[in-house]
């Protein structure tokens, strides 16, 4: 019997659906992550893995795995899996497309209204007590509304976001590999070069991909050309953006404020710099993070286990 390990615990339906025709393990946690030397030691012995984007899929696991048949990411991303190697070593990777695309371009948008209207700040304001009374400019924020949105990542996710962004009357910049000449018929939005859509929006929204191109692609040049008012928001991945220039940019006024759900080491630490200001409003990775879409995210990445284990074909296949 084909053997399986998760390695983290999730939801006993799509475990139980798994048990039904193989031999499966779980990493009995949801909160912490599978220590490095259990995860080899299963991986020596599995068919398949179940892994979350904490879990580093490299030559070295790859190379201790003789049995090893596919690896299901439970994430769009899949930057923790050297997916060159896994290709070498006959190995099928696959990730968690589409599902997730509108909870995430949900959460973009809450991020930006709760930045842009300082949603956290106003909630602690009324919780220690300090509304005593009213004024013309009290917590006052930015509009939303009628304002630019530069997208930089123009995917499934990104043009959620721009037919959100429509909705509330946004004029809508993207800088991308290849025009969306969809998104633009149908959301008017506009194809930029990075500068020009850096020097225009009012919020800077990355959604793109973490690869050797992108990997701090914004940083201190990127942050001097955006407008002082203008926010920044970081839905895609942490290492994107170089951290310590967007912590320069925020303390220099070089622009006026940031919504970040992912970093460029997760978890972030408690006394990061970027915690304690407060135009900065930071969650923990949780563009996915709905009820619904995570257990739609386990049920692919099982279904993809058991299409390759019973037929030898995928579901949604990352390809290099």
């Amino acid at each position: 019997m084909s053997k399986i390990f998760i390695t983290r615990k999730i939801d006993d339906a799509v475990i139980a659906e798994l048990k039904a025709s193989f031999d499966v393990e779980v990493w009995d946690s949801e909160e912490v992550a599978v220590p490095r030397d259990v995860l080899l030691k299963h991986a020596k012995e599995c068919d398949a893995l179940l892994t979350m984007l904490s879990d580093q899929v490299d030559e070295e696991l790859l190379s201790v795995a003789p049995h090893l048949k596919v690896v299901a990411n439970m994430a769009v991303g899949y930057d923790n899996v050297d997916v060159e190697a896994a290709d070498k070593a006959g190995v099928i990777i696959t990730n968690t497309p589409d599902v997730l695309t509108d909870t995430t371009a949900d959460l973009v948008f809450a991020l930006m209204l709760a930045t842009a209207r300082r949603i956290p700040e106003a909630a602690d304001f009324i919780r220690q007590g300090e509304w005593t009374s009213w004024s013309p400019y009290l917590l006052a924020g930015r509009d939303v509304h009628h304002k630019t949105i530069g997208i930089i990542g123009m995917g499934k996710i990104g043009q959620a976001v721009a037919k959100r962004a429509a909705g509330f009357d946004m004029n809508i910049l993207y800088h991308t590999r290849s025009r969306k000449t969809e998104a633009e018929k149908e959301f008017g939005a506009q194809y930029k070069n990075l500068h020009d859509l850096l020097e225009k929006s009012d919020f800077v929204l990355v959604l793109a991909p973490l690869t050797e191109e992108t990997r701090g692609m914004i940083g201190y040049e990127q942050f001097r050309q955006m407008k002082k008012s203008a926010i920044f928001l970081n839905v895609g991945r942490g290492p994107v953006t170089d951290e310590e220039a967007l912590i320069e940019a925020l303390k220099n006024d070089e622009i006026a404020g940031a919504g970040l759900d992912v970093f460029e080491k997760e978890p972030i630490s408690p006394d990061h710099p970027l915690l304690s200001m407060k135009n900065v409003v930071a969650v923990p990775h949780i563009g996915s993070a709905s009820e619904e879409t995570r257990y739609a995210m386990m049920k692919l990445a099982a279904d993809n286990i058991k299409s390759v284990l019973e037929n030898g074909r995928p579901l949604t296949k990352v390809s290099l």
